[in-house]
Formats: C-alpha cells, structure tokens, sequence
C-alpha cells in the first residue's frame, strides 16, 4: 500500500544536522542513519512535471508491481518538499531513502559523501528544458539583471537552476564571477513564483522555473519572455532533474532498488505512449489548476524526453569543480551515477 507522510520543515531538518550542507563534517557524516531495510521506500518529489515519472509510477503502484515479480512486498511513501537544500537534508537526516531534485544537488551531495554515505544517482527523471522568464521591460538577457531585480529559484546556488544560472555567469562575466547573480536570488516554490510572475507588481521579476510553470508563465503574462534556456547553456537536451540515494540504500536493498528503476523505465514508457492518460494523472495527483492542454504540449514537446538514463550531466559537474563549488571533479558517469545496466549509456 502507497503512503503518503510529512517531513520535518526544512529549518527543523537543518537543525538536526548541525548546518550539515554549509559545512559538511566528517564526524557529522559519520552519525547520520544508515538506510531503510529492503522492503521499505521512501521518496521525496518536488512539484512539476519533471517528477511526472514519479506521479505515474506511484498512480499506477508500478514500484509495488515489479517488487512482487522480485518477490518482495515494497512498502511506499511519497513525501512532497521544494528546493534541493530541503531534499538533501532529508536524505542525510535518514528521513527519505531516494531523494529527487536537480543534477546540481546531487552533484553537492556526492562531493562532500564520498568515502562516506556514499550518495550517487540512481537515475534521471528525463530531458527537460527549464527557461529563466522574466517580466520585467527591458530585460533581454541576464546582463540586462540589476541589484533591482530578484530572481526566484528553488534553493539558492544548491538547486539546479541556480548552478545553471552559475555558468551562464561564468561564461558571460568569466568563471570569478560565476555566482554574481546569487546576491539577487531568492529560494521560492516554483508554484507562488509563477504565480508572482504571472500577476506581476511584486519584487520577483525572474523566474528559473521548470515544466509546466515557465509554460504557465508564458502564456498567461503578455510581459513574460524567455532571459536564458538551460539547453543553451548545457550544450544540448540534457537530464537537470535525477534521482539519487545513499550507498547503503544501494547495497542493503538490492531488490527494492532494482524494482525502483524498473518501476520508473516503465513509467517513462507509459507516458511516451499515453501522453492523454500521463496528463490526467499529473493533475490528479498535483491538484494542479495547469490548462490540460498546456499540460499535453510540455509533454509532448519534442525537447522533452521521458527515460531514465541520464544525458549531458557531466558538464555541469566540472564546471561546479572548476569554481571551487565542490572539491572533487567528476571524471565519468561512473564517478556519480550507482551502476546499472539501465543507466549505463548515459552521459
């Protein structure tokens, strides 16, 4: 049976691990609890349609399905949470056992586990392009940004978004000032920033959103425009939204880790081929007030790609080595992602 539960706040978590993400300790680290004996499930989700991989495969027990064919009867939790500081001190605080949330925080995350909890990627939750929009007159790019503006994002400098934002800095003003828009950022949910951008007239005049909330914003503020496209900046379709996991959640529960990337290579399946059906079940289970058919064309949007291993990775890693936002440089897919033969032809 699917359940659902709430997770500490995010400042409650915090203090549980001591500022854990701001400066990592070796003792720290080492006191955290191992992870949930086989059998048991606990996944964090966060809101948009770059989780829909999870709103199917919970929908339609998918998880519970392949578990049963393991022999295992898999117990499931879904726990909602914004913004990849709150998702990774959930899974450090022993919490969640998969946590889902840009290749940004997992890159965090791996750097400052290694030899440790060990966390690395499970898999990728599919390519999608995320836009920076803006509606404010006479912004045409990020240079246009001034001390005046505020840029709302799910977690400042930790969330995908603001690393992106990082190298659009660093290519645009040169790697010493790759954080120079950080000062203007703000850490919004992605559903009250697109309504802020949407109606206007508040102190957020940008958004680093995802799927479907740029949409939203596109469609519904006659100002809105597109400032920068992660594409753009990656060089290419690439997987900003991934799954990941502690060591020990790899190797103590073999079975429930195995039907969990079942579960979800059939979900990318499903929608791919039931987009209509893939819909109704993202606005079923988000409550979502999205336009259905607004909905069907992010979807089916031909830059957006449904599967689970994941593409053009790397270069944010290294980039994120380069500027000193983590000690280790990541070399190959290998060096973050867990080994599968589901994720084995990523990049």
């Amino acid at each position: 049976m699917t359940k659902r539960r709430d997770l500490p706040s995010r400042r409650q978590a915090a203090a549980l691990l001591g500022g854990l993400l701001g400066g990592l300790g070796l003792a720290a680290v080492a006191a955290l609890p191992a992870a949930a004996a086989e059998g048991q499930l606990r996944i964090a989700k966060q809101f948009g349609v770059v989780y829909l991989l999870l709103n199917v495969a919970e929908d339609q027990k998918l998880i519970e399905k392949h578990g049963r064919a393991a022999g295992l009867d898999i117990k499931v939790e879904y726990v909602q949470l914004s913004g990849g500081s709150a998702v990774n001190d959930a899974l450090l605080s022993g919490s969640i056992d998969v946590a889902s949330a840009g290749i940004g925080p997992l890159f965090t995350l791996w750097d400052r586990t290694r030899g440790r909890q060990g966390v690395k990627g499970i898999a990728s939750l599919g390519n999608f392009p995320y836009y920076l929009v803006t509606n404010r007159p006479g912004v045409a790019s990020i240079a246009d940004l001034t001390d005046k503006d505020r840029i709302a994002v799910p977690a400042v400098g930790v969330s995908v978004q603001s690393r992106i934002l990082q190298w659009a800095s660093a290519k645009l003003w040169g790697d010493k000032d790759f954080a120079k828009l950080d000062r203007i950022s703000v850490a919004v949910p992605h559903p009250e920033a697109a309504a802020a951008i949407i109606k206007g007239g508040t102190e957020i005049s940008a958004h680093f959103a995802n799927p479907p909330f740029q949409e939203q914003e596109l469609a519904e503020n006659p100002n809105a425009r597109i400032v920068l496209r992660s594409y753009d900046v990656q060089g290419g379709p690439a997987s900003s939204t991934v799954l990941y996991g502690t060591e020990a959640f790899y190797k103590d529960s073999p079975k429930t880790y195995q039907a969990f990337v079942d579960a979800l290579d059939e979900a990318a399946r499903f929608i791919t081929a039931n987009p209509d059906r893939a819909a109704d079940i993202y606005l079923k289970a988000t409550g979502s007030r999205t336009d259905r058919d607004l909905l069907l064309k992010v979807i089916k949007n031909p830059e957006v790609t449904f599967k689970v291993e994941p593409q053009n990775t790397l270069g944010l890693g290294q980039f994120m080595h380069r500027v000193g936002a983590i000690r280790n440089e990541p070399k190959a897919l290998g060096d973050y992602f867990f080994v599968s033969p589901r994720i084995a032809a990523g990049s």
